[in-house]
């Protein structure tokens, strides 16, 4: 079954369709960096029994278990590589990925700048040739689709250069997770054209590259202002006529802060779940925030595992 036909049901939520497809798909082995509090151990546990990874621990052994004992979590069919604190689990996971031991990797406890300090190493970390960035996936009351926001979580300020590869790993995730060809808005205060705003001038260069083949598969529409990107009497009284005002699918912001904002806006006000998922390195990496439900530590699982997925499959295909 395709996340495509899942996602057009009526019985389940958003996240729960995702999580469901991802159970139809083989499980993939997850490396996790320094599992040692209840939440992210508890998200591991539960995506491991629901068949969607295949986790191995990686940090402080005698802490991992005592936080597993404190709360009543079965580690026991688990493998754990023994890693000192955060700083070595996080260098150790990632030796682990080069090592073809995962598939995935998965933040646990430590803060993110550590896990992706050892990500982002020049000489021993993760990189590729596409720019590395973040795709929060919301599950916002009230909004018909699960909405993708990036960048929200990496890069600060990106220049035109760096938001093509921002735009290019999000449009990847949506297909390669099966939902299809995405409505992508490029997000400003306003939805004109102006010098005074640098970010509608890199949102039109943006849609200008995608019809010249420079960003490809999706539909770009920018610049749009916020209401006028996911509201579509906003977009009618503005007089906006195209494919992806007022239904937009991915949101690409101008810069981190407003990302951040805008996510957290929708997390605390509006009571949307978030998962998050890190794009651009050799393999996906789950970046979970200590603040997310266990819901949303699941979709953000299952959405890496259907994701890693369609890469294998890509791969095959190529190896053919």
């Amino acid at each position: 079954m395709s996340v495509v036909s899942i996602e057009a049901g009526e019985s389940q939520g958003k996240y729960e369709r995702l999580i469901a497809a991802a159970k139809l798909v083989p499980s993939a082995v997850t490396i996790v960096a320094h599992p040692c509090d209840e939440a992210s151990l508890q998200g591991v546990c539960e995506a491991a029994a629901a068949g969607i990874i295949k986790p191995i621990l990686v940090g402080p052994v005698a802490k991992i278990k005592k936080v597993a004992a404190q709360h009543n979590f079965d580690i026991s069919r688990f493998e754990i590589v023994d890693a000192v604190h955060s700083e070595a689990a996080a260098t150790r996971a990632v030796e682990l990925i080069h090592e073809a031991k995962g598939e995935l990797l998965m933040k646990g406890s430590l803060h993110t700048d550590e896990l992706m300090r050892s990500v982002t190493a020049k000489s021993s970390g993760l990189r590729t040739d596409r720019r590395i960035s973040h795709v929060f996936a919301i599950d916002v009351p009230g909004y018909a689709q699960t909405l993708f926001i990036t960048d929200a979580a990496i890069n600060i300020f990106p220049d035109l250069d760096c938001k093509r590869d921002i735009v290019q790993n999000a449009i990847d995730l949506y297909a390669g997770i099966g939902l299809g060809t995405p409505r992508v808005g490029i997000l400003s205060a306003v939805e004109t054209v102006t010098s005074k705003i640098p970010s509608t001038i890199e949102a039109a260069a943006l849609c200008k590259m995608a019809d010249r083949g420079q960003i490809t598969g999706a539909l770009l529409d920018g610049p749009l202002a916020f209401d006028n990107a996911v509201d579509p009497e906003a977009a009618r009284i503005k007089g906006i006529k195209s494919p992806v005002a007022g239904q937009a699918q991915i949101l690409v912001v101008p810069d981190l802060e407003a990302g951040n904002m805008l996510a957290k806006n929708l997390t605390f006000m509006m009571k949307a779940d978030s998962a998050g998922i890190v794009l651009g390195a050799r393999v996906p990496v789950i970046l979970t925030s200590r603040a997310d439900s266990l819901r949303g530590r699941m979709a953000s699982c299952a959405i890496a595992v259907l994701y890693a997925d369609a890469r294998r499959r890509a791969s095959t295909v190529a190896a053919a």
